[in-house]
């Protein structure tokens, strides 16, 4: 993981928050629900690597982080030059750990890591932990 927390605060406007169940079709409800944000803050320059981003991190809170009767939470907050997503799930024993890449995968997370600004993983309030990402536009800094 790299940098620091990235403690902000949004709008109402600004902000994004919704619910899925752990199942694979919240992968692509995600996509579309973030899609949609940032056709509306005028940020579509940064679609492509945002809904990659998302995916990834939706698909490995489904798939690493399952918690039985337990929703996941992604949230979207505009900032002055990009987006910070993150992907709110309960398990709080197992965390984000980039593997070497193979047939089996090991992928995501360089590809997270890649695509972002900087991303990492902190604890929430209550259960679990949150794994976000800071996208911004090209030549952009996160402020």
């Amino acid at each position: 993981m790299s940098g620091a927390g990235t403690a902000i605060r949004c709008g109402v406007d600004a902000r994004r928050v919704q619910r899925w169940t752990t199942h694979r079709r919240s992968v692509g409800l995600a996509r579309r629900e973030l899609r949609a944000a940032l056709a509306e803050w005028g940020l579509t320059a940064i679609e492509e690597p945002a809904v990659l981003v998302l995916s990834e991190l939706v698909t490995n809170a489904i798939t690493h982080a399952f918690v039985r009767g337990r929703d996941i939470e992604t949230s979207f907050c505009r900032g002055p030059q990009g987006v910070r997503l993150a992907v709110d799930d309960a398990d709080e024993r197992r965390h984000p750990q980039r593997r070497t890449p193979g047939e089996a995968g090991g992928r995501g997370l360089a590809l997270v890591e890649a695509l972002s600004e900087r991303w990492g993983c902190s604890v929430r309030r209550g259960v679990g932990k949150s794994v976000w990402a800071v996208i911004t536009v090209p030549g952009g800094r996160w402020l």
